[in-house]
């Protein structure tokens, strides 16, 4: 599921990127990692544990960002009979994390990967998730090999797991890709990633799921001021987020299956026909993002339905591509469930998937991924789950939630400063906004959403008219304490 993502390009002596350092130092983010940790990944980089299967002989690719090295996943992918075989990869971490040792107690303590605009804060030393673990090509690699037939329709209608020995033969980025597949030029494993996408979508839009395009924002530093703007996503992101999907739909599936698993699960937002109770807490969500629609100025019609407006926005258009960063708010309300030995929960579906759903597929940046391979694993083989999985899934919800909410807070506060750092040379303009939000118990502060540059910040003003449009001026943007003021023009 997505995230929102920012780049900054630019000086690397910027002082954006000073503020940067400075935010990781006050969030207490670890920058590296204790020196027995690194030996010890060190040493399982040279002794991983390998599995007696040999997949080697298929001719797997990665899929990522041009710049990527931490690659959880390959793919290959081919015809079988009138539909279609998928075969998907996923770093087997398990190879070489131990079980109640300092790397896997450092990994609790980290639970995912942080991004920031500038750098990204790993889940695992390098030596394992650019190196050792990571799926990189013209390299050997354990790996929890997925292979899903589908029929005609893209339908799911058989599953196997297990650990094999992989090798990647190519590394490739969503743009040669894209490039290769718009042009006829791409090789059927490659081509076939569009056949199988769209079918997954239109499978995804059958069943009224929801893929939430959020584009890149990329702020670049000039001659000391700041420039935003948006990258929309290629069709080959959407495709390869499919083949994702469709793992941890099988995950789910097979977790329920045998009663034992840990799910991804989201209630469902009012729009999308959620049981009220369920669906109480995030009403708020909900309204706020029609006031934010409205700043907007995007229509969207009360007989509309979130899902159904998603597909009319352009991420290509800059009112629209703020308006899909903001829809990932609608994401906070999602969790992980466990269940044991046949004890199935009152909530086992992710609303935006529309379908039980688990992370699986990117070990090398998240904990549960590992214990959700572990669990498929033995639901496939008829086993019971290893111990150390048995004994630590309870305690995951809790550890996941509190990484959750430090990502959370790392990306909120990366958002407020590059949007101070946007407007810092601006103070004194006055702008057009609507008020978005009010503070709880606290009615003289708020949030305001401008129309242009398509930002958010805090509103303080007597009397503040809630969902309706204003002047504001700018007061205060300053990027080192990461803060935007504005008040009543």
């Amino acid at each position: 599921m997505p995230r929102r993502r920012i780049r900054l390009t630019g000086a690397p002596e910027a002082p954006l990127r000073a503020a940067l350092a400075a935010l990781r130092a006050e969030l207490g983010v670890p920058e590296d990692f204790p020196p027995e940790v690194r030996e010890e990944a060190e040493r399982s980089a040279k002794n991983p544990v390998l599995p007696s299967h040999d997949a080697t002989e298929l001719p797997f690719f990665t899929l990522d960002p041009a710049s990527s090295t931490d690659l959880d996943q390959a793919m290959h992918l081919s015809r079988q009979g009138t539909g279609y075989r998928v075969r998907y990869a996923i770093a087997d971490v398990a190879a070489f994390v131990v079980p109640g040792g300092g790397l896997d107690a450092e990994t609790h303590r980290r639970v995912n990967t942080l991004y920031f605009p500038d750098e990204r804060v790993p889940l695992h030393p390098a030596v394992l998730s650019e190196g050792a673990a990571s799926l990189l090509p013209d390299r050997t690699r354990p790996a929890v090999l997925w292979t899903v037939d589908l029929d005609a329709e893209g339908r799911t209608v058989a599953v196997d797991v297990r650990r094999a020995l992989v090798r990647s033969r190519a590394k490739l980025d969503y743009a040669g890709v894209q490039r290769q597949i718009d042009g006829g030029t791409a090789e059927e494993p490659v081509a076939l990633l569009k056949e199988i996408g769209r079918a997954r979508e239109r499978l995804e839009t059958e069943r009224g799921g929801i893929s939430l395009d959020a584009p890149e924002q990329e702020i670049t530093e000039r001659d000391h001021t700041y420039l935003l703007t948006y990258r929309a996503p290629l069709p080959a992101e959407g495709w390869n987020a499919q083949l994702s999907l469709l793992a941890g739909m099988a995950a789910a599936d097979l977790m329920l299956a045998t009663g034992t698993g840990i799910l991804r699960t989201l209630p469902a937002a009012p729009d999308d026909g959620g049981p009220p109770a369920r669906a109480k807490s995030r009403v708020g969500d909900v309204a706020r993002l029609r006031r934010t629609a409205t700043a907007l100025r995007i229509d969207w019609p009360h007989h509309v339905s979130y899902a159904a407006l998603l597909r009319t926005l352009d991420p290509h258009e800059p009112r629209h591509a703020a308006f899909l960063q903001e829809c990932t708010t609608l994401l906070r309300g999602a969790g992980y469930t466990v269940f044991q030995d046949g004890d199935l929960p009152p909530i086992t579906t992710h609303a935006a998937v529309a379908a039980p759903y688990a992370h699986c597929t990117a070990p090398l940046r998240r904990l549960a991924d590992r214990y959700a391979s572990e669990l498929c694993l033995a639901a496939v083989a008829g086993e019971t789950p290893p111990a150390w999985v048995r004994t630590a899934i309870d305690a995951l919800p809790r550890r996941m939630a509190e990484g959750t909410h430090r990502a959370a807070t790392v990306e909120r506060e990366c958002v407020d400063l590059v949007e101070a750092a946007l407007l810092k040379d601006r103070v004194g303009d006055v702008f057009e906004g609507f008020v978005v939000d009010l503070a709880d118990h606290h009615p003289d502060i708020g949030t305001v959403q401008l129309e242009s540059p398509a930002v958010i910040g805090r509103f303080e003003g007597d009397h503040l008219p809630l969902g309706e449009r204003l002047r504001v001026r700018l007061t205060r943007a300053d990027p080192g304490t990461a803060k935007i003021l504005f008040n009543p023009a």
